[in-house]
């Protein structure tokens, strides 16, 4: 394989596996974009980007830009005579003129099969929408939004027990030798990009708070990967009887709907042998974990015997 000089953007732990695996082909990464330093939810001292973390370890040009389109990262990426340039949820829009400041394009590594689920959730929306199979894709970037020509693709079972967490570092790592082919094949020049067909578009919208607010009313499998597709970010949650709010962890439905003793009514939450249940629109679904707001998360059978609820609690309602 040709030896390139390679710029990788790409900001969260996901990322990571793509950048080490370019670096493990023997490529000469020239910088890395990353996102700057940030906060945390709980306003802690800035935190650097796992991308950004990795790059200064392997002693690399880390370039933190607030605007990547600004003419002053044009002409910074542009000086460094790059070949190609890997992307893997960088967390910027790039403008025309960083696209053609590297001489072969922006190979952008996505966790779906494209043009299923472009945008910037495709994991989450994939769970969701209940699909079996998902994957990853390699494409040249153009100003749409993952529209481009697509380079190389893999197919991966999703699993029943899969988060968007599992899936997302599944994917991370068995897309990451698909980047490193994608650039080495443009770096060669047997890459052969083919349009993405017209049909089979789907949009992945960021998930809202709104998305994770549990809706028990729902059948028991909606409700489970509607959990599964939130966790761990930005979290499924409920309301208790109280008013206050809940996250919650994954959950399993019932073999049935009328086993004795679970509970029918959706919402309804009811402890029954060391289980806890709470009622969907279809069979009920046990509790792995629960974290009422400001304490501590804990298993959802030693909440149970603490909450003390009274027959017929119902979670969700306020």
């Amino acid at each position: 394989m040709e030896r390139m000089r390679v710029v990788f953007a790409g900001s969260p732990e996901v990322a990571v596996p793509s950048l080490e695996a370019i670096l493990n082909a023997g490529h000469e990464v020239v910088a890395v974009l990353t996102q700057p330093d940030a906060r945390g939810r709980r306003g802690s001292a800035l935190r650097p980007t796992a991308v950004k973390e990795a790059a200064l370890a392997h002693g690399l040009t880390v370039l933190t830009p607030t605007r990547a389109a600004d003419a002053e990262v044009v002409a910074q990426v542009t000086a460094l005579d790059a070949d190609v340039a890997a992307v893997v949820a960088y967390g910027q829009i790039l403008s025309p003129a960083l696209i053609a400041a590297t001489r072969l394009g922006w190979v952008n590594l996505h966790f779906s099969v494209l043009p299923a689920w472009r945008g910037a959730a495709p994991v989450q929306r994939a769970l969701m929408a209940g699909d079996e199979v998902t994957g990853a894709t390699t494409f040249l970037i153009e100003q749409g939004l993952d529209t481009g020509p697509v380079i190389g693709m893999l197919t991966e079972t999703i699993r029943r027990t899969d988060t968007a967490g599992s899936l997302l570092e599944r994917l991370s790592r068995v897309g990451a030798p698909l980047l490193v082919d994608s650039i080495g094949a443009l770096g060669n020049g047997t890459a052969a990009p083919q349009p993405q067909p017209a049909d089979g578009v789907s949009h992945a919208a960021k998930l809202t708070r709104d998305d994770a607010s549990v809706r028990w009313e729902f059948p028991a499998h909606v409700v489970d990967r509607q959990i599964r597709a939130c966790t761990p970010a930005p979290g499924a949650w409920t309301t208790l009887p109280d008013g206050t709010a809940a996250k919650l962890g994954p959950v399993t439905p019932a073999a049935t709907t009328g086993a004795p003793g679970l509970p029918v009514v959706p919402g309804e939450v009811r402890g029954v042998d060391g289980t806890v249940w709470v009622g969907t629109g279809g069979a009920p679904v046990a509790l792995s974990w629960i974290q009422p707001a400001g304490k501590a998360q804990t298993e959802a059978a030693a909440w149970w015997r603490g909450a003390r609820l009274g027959e017929g609690a119902r979670l969700g309602e306020a």
